[in-house]
């Protein structure tokens, strides 16, 4: 019998294009993966993986089984929400820990999509850093899913018993004042943007140290004018004129006139977001209400 779990791994190794890469996404490591994918060669009796000492690629097997399983997952799912609110009455509680952007700019969109009042979810809802989110999921009684994000390895840590499930990657643009007169398609090297005043997080904070790195590796040098964690007031005073910003797109989705959003190629960086679930609060409910925030952040609306 082939194991849901599995299909859901396999869609995200195609999806990603790797062992590893999968297990970063899904809280797994690159082992466990592997061992999942040769279970469900077994089960299924097809070779979905040629494998050799440096690399992976899919059979033709995988791709037509990947391309079914998002639909097979989808109906279990729904079969084991709608055989939830018939067991346990007309909703369940769920305590969510999320962060501000997310908070503002996601979660809104989902409680207005028809699909949520389907799920039979009462919500109970905490606005919160990540840090101060996964204390709630430590203590075990105040938070039964958070909602978080992690800038590189910016040291956000929470315990092993938690399962970790990737929701997106929120990059993060350079946003300049169009009172400069960089236009969006200018080509802009990195190094170009140290003697402008720039707008930056609290030396000391986690984002911090990996912003400053990557600046450090682009040989930008910002000229700090403002200091400023809160992406919403980085942006208006970016539209002022006050300097340019590094602000990730979830914050970028309502942005104010007056500014300009530029791609500089040396600057790669984004927001891991993850939702991490207590597990034996990971009902049916729960796991749809996650795929459809997922769903989501990919397709914000117009």
């Amino acid at each position: 019998m082939i194991n849901p779990v599995h299909l859901r791994t396999l869609v995200e190794v195609l999806r990603v294009g790797s062992f590893t890469a999968a297990a970063t996404r899904l809280g797994y490591t690159a082992s466990a993966v592997s061992q999942q994918m040769s279970a469900l060669e077994r089960d299924a009796g097809v070779v979905l993986f040629e494998r050799s000492a440096r690399s992976i690629h899919p059979t033709e097997a995988a791709v037509v089984m990947t391309r079914h399983a998002a639909k097979v997952l989808t109906d279990i799912e729904a079969l084991l929400a709608a055989a939830s609110r018939t067991q346990g009455g007309t909703s369940q509680e769920l305590r969510l820990g999320i962060f501000p952007s997310l908070a503002t700019y996601v979660l809104p969109q989902l409680l207005q999509n028809p699909a949520w009042k389907k799920l039979g979810i009462d919500l109970r809802v905490s606005v919160a850093e990540p840090a101060q989110t996964i204390q709630g999921l430590r203590t075990g009684g105040e938070i039964d899913v958070a909602l978080v994000y992690q800038v590189g390895q910016s040291g956000l840590a929470w315990p092993h018993t938690l399962d970790r499930q990737w929701i997106a990657d929120d990059d993060f643009r350079v946003v300049l004042p169009a009172a400069w007169g960089i236009g969006t398609d200018s080509r802009v090297a990195a190094d170009h943007l140290s003697d402008m005043p720039w707008i930056v997080h609290h030396p000391g904070t986690s984002d911090a140290t990996v912003i400053e790195r990557l600046f450090a590796s682009c040989n930008l040098h910002p000229r700090v004018v403002a200091y400023s964690d809160d992406f919403h007031a980085s942006l208006e005073m970016a539209a002022a004129g006050l300097g340019a910003a590094l602000v990730p797109e979830l914050a970028l989705r309502h942005r104010p006139a007056g500014v300009v959003v530029l791609d500089v190629p040396e600057i790669r960086l984004a927001r891991n977001v993850f939702a991490l679930l207590i597990n034996e609060k990971q009902t049916a409910r729960v796991r749809l209400f996650v795929d459809l925030l997922a769903d989501t952040m990919k397709h914000p609306a117009g």
